[in-house]
């Protein structure tokens, strides 16, 4: 477990129980642990931190508003995970949520099922302006290769712009908000180690939508989609 560090993303700004309760939440993601996992006693926290209790309360408070922790007292007590944040894999991308009301799993399906809604409307009706907006967020995803949360953020981009092509403005507004809530509730994102050939054919096969949609090719659009389903693997 680390020992509270801002994580070069600014968060400096952050009080120190802030610091520790994300650090906490990092140990409860990287380590994979489960319902029930305990993370020592609150003493052994301040100890380890070397925080005074009222900033390991601070900490505490936080991570049980989330959902992600209880304290539990007595000889056998501590501090617990109660509720991992749900993971989900994405062509070689670990991703967890947090504070969802819905299951992020379902909110991913849904959106798949549009995505297919949406590409194969797109080819018919995709204006070379829409084809550009689709290669712009196309070349943001090969930008990203190393960053897995913004490379996430450009496949969303990639995904919106083909709905926008669509022109079915309902559907496409019910999108926005799924995409919404996967960004803003979004904990955290890491690639998976050694998975470096599943990424790649992903981004092939978001390059291969692409131009099935600009060439007007709906043989080539269907297969991708069908492997584009396949990129989806629920973990916890």
């Amino acid at each position: 477990m680390g020992s509270g560090g801002a994580e070069g993303r600014g968060e400096s700004r952050r009080s120190r129980g802030q610091e520790i309760a994300a650090d906490l939440e990092a140990w409860i993601l990287n380590q994979r642990c489960v319902a029930g996992a305990r993370l020592g006693l609150r003493t052994e926290l301040i100890e380890r931190y070397g925080a005074s209790p009222a900033v390991m309360n601070e900490a505490l408070r936080i991570l049980r508003e989330r959902g992600l922790v209880e304290v539990k007292p007595g000889p056998n007590g501590g501090v617990f995970v109660t509720n991992p944040p749900p993971q989900v894999r994405l062509g070689g991308i670990d991703v967890w949520h947090q504070g969802l009301v819905v299951n992020p799993e379902q909110l991913f399906e849904a959106r798949r099922h549009l995505d297919n809604v949406f590409a194969t409307v797109a080819l018919a009706r995709a204006t070379p302006d829409d084809v550009r907006d689709m290669q712009w967020a196309l070349e943001e995803m090969r930008a990203a290769q190393h960053d897995a949360h913004a490379l996430l953020d450009a496949m969303m981009r990639l995904h919106l712009a083909i709905a926008r092509a669509s022109r079915i403005e309902v559907l496409v507004g019910m999108y926005q908000t799924i995409v919404v809530l996967l960004s803003s509730t979004m904990t955290k994102a890491s690639f998976v180690p050694g998975q470096e050939d599943r990424r790649r054919h992903n981004l092939e096969v978001h390059a291969g939508l692409v131009a099935a949609i600009r060439d007007r090719d709906p043989l080539s659009l269907e297969k991708l989609l069908a492997e584009h389903e396949h990129d989806m693997e629920r973990l916890v």
